[in-house]
């Protein structure tokens, strides 16, 4: 049984919302209706990626209308606002909404930042993060000190706001994804639980053992956790058929921003998962099945992680279950719609895994 389930949350919703034909209009009540839908449904939280919408505007908004059940992972990349800064923002999340705050840590590419006025090269990225998170961490368990780093000096840091007291120990949890070989060692140092996209058991297996190693290095271990979407349905060939049903409607121009869009890509998990394809669209999606259940094609027309698991409810239950075997402890879960696919997994898959709705929303 996997300790959590989470889904995703994010304001392009629909059937297929990289696509306008495919998008639903959404405001601020439908989205609090999917947090409280996907709290009601027995899922520990949700990750709200960058997308649209700022974080943290959105987790609050959502935090506000939920109840402890529901537990927020932020998506945060570090940098971007002083890392004193953002402790205060987590520490009054924290006392506001009670403890229920985790964060993402997007490390993002180098294209993707330099947007934001932050131009640090791949290794350097992560060298940045390590140090960020050190201060965060330190700042959110209450501590006031003074620091000087390669990328920050600060002086009395969390003096200002010693009594806003932090109501998690020993800090905000940090979550995070990294393939390459200096995102490894960040997060076999400083990270909680360590987040992977979906790939063969085999690659999968590999990349989890140097994660372990170096953790253990520190003398650390890690949960793990992974992001994966779901196309579950009654029968595999109906499963099959909605993927088809998903390169169809998709367009030419989605197919060639996205492929293009990646050209130079330097982050690593993308490497890895750009391999399952190519950059290949098939005529029909299983042509792309890397393991039984297992196709890489959401990457093709959207970002991010882009493996889903294809099957019915027992295939489906499977490949989790197989996951759970190499020690994933932790699922980030989606399917399209957001809404109507939180209700189908909750009822097919979770209580499957062993996850129950919970009695008091």
């Amino acid at each position: 049984m996997p300790s959590e389930v989470l889904w995703y949350l994010i304001p392009r919703e629909g059937a297929y919302p990289w696509e306008p034909a495919g998008r639903r209009p959404v405001d601020l009540r439908y989205l609090q209706q999917l947090a409280g839908t996907v709290e009601r449904l027995g899922f520990t939280g949700a990750l709200l990626a960058t997308d649209l919408y700022d974080v943290w505007p959105l987790g609050s908004a959502l935090s506000a209308a939920t109840s402890t059940h529901f537990k927020p992972l932020l998506a945060v990349h570090p940098g971007l606002i002083s890392p004193t800064l953002l402790a205060k923002m987590a520490l009054s999340f924290d006392n506001l909404f009670g403890g229920r705050l985790r964060f993402n840590v997007v490390n993002g590419s180098t294209r993707t930042l330099r947007e934001y006025g932050l131009r640090v090269e791949h290794d350097e990225r992560y060298a940045l993060s390590a140090e960020y998170w050190s201060i965060v961490k330190r700042l959110t368990a209450g501590e006031v000190f003074d620091h000087k780093g390669r990328f920050y000096e600060l002086t009395d840091a969390g003096a200002s706001f010693r009594d806003l007291k932090p109501v998690q120990s020993p800090h905000v949890p940090l979550w995070f994804g990294g393939s390459s070989a200096p995102g490894i060692e960040m997060a076999a140092e400083h990270v909680d639980v360590y987040l992977t996209w979906g790939e063969p058991p085999h690659l999968l297996r590999e990349k989890l053992d140097r994660v372990r190693e170096r953790a253990a290095a520190h003398g650390r271990t890690l949960r793990i956790g992974l992001r994966l979407h779901l196309i579950v349905r009654d029968t595999e060939d109906e499963a099959w058929a909605a993927a088809d049903r998903l390169l169809d409607v998709t367009s030419e121009a989605t197919y060639a921003r996205q492929l293009d869009s990646r050209t130079g890509e330097d982050g690593v998990g993308w490497q890895r998962q750009f391999r399952q394809h190519g950059g290949k669209v098939p005529a029909r999606a299983r042509e792309l099945e890397t393991h039984p259940n297992l196709w890489p094609g959401m990457s093709l027309f959207r970002p991010g992680p882009g493996t889903a698991v294809v099957g019915s409810t027992a295939q489906v239950v499977e490949r989790l279950q197989e996951f759970e075997a190499l020690g994933v402890d932790t699922f980030i879960l989606s399917g399209n719609p957001l809404l109507e696919e939180a209700y189908r997994v909750a009822e097919t898959v979770l209580p499957a895994l062993g996850i129950r709705h919970p009695t008091t929303p």
